[in-house]
């Protein structure tokens, strides 16, 4: 079982950038897909989550309205679609998997390796 993230890189503010999430060895949409994200020197917080088998979305408040989470079954990948990126963003992304949807890290029983966005003003 493997998650491989991808898709980081630079954006101004204001600007947009979407993240992937390839799943290997599982079904994608077997499980939930969150994405969470960790700055320096802070915790790591959930900013989505997409359940399964219903594709629920949840989104932290500070991301509501300018992320988008999806998937896609024929690829086995999940997206986060990111707009109106501000600095605040600027964080290392992390996609997992779970049976539900949780908020907490532990509960999150697969993980890829991070890709880092950077959102410059």
């Amino acid at each position: 079982v493997q998650l491989q993230a991808s898709g980081g890189g630079l954006v101004l503010a204001g600007g947009s950038l979407r993240v992937s999430c390839a799943a290997s060895g599982f079904t994608l949409s077997d499980k939930a897909i969150g994405w969470f994200r960790q700055a320096p020197g802070k915790e790591r917080e959930r900013v989505s989550c997409i359940s399964r088998p219903g594709g629920s979305t949840s989104y932290a408040d500070s991301v509501k309205g300018r992320f988008t989470i999806s998937r896609d079954g024929v690829k086995n990948t999940a997206y986060l679609q990111m707009h109106v990126l501000q600095p605040e963003d600027t964080a290392m992304y992390y996609c997992a998997a779970a049976i539900p949807c949780s908020k907490w890290p532990s509960d999150y029983k697969y993980w890829g390796q991070g890709t880092q966005v950077t959102v410059s003003s």
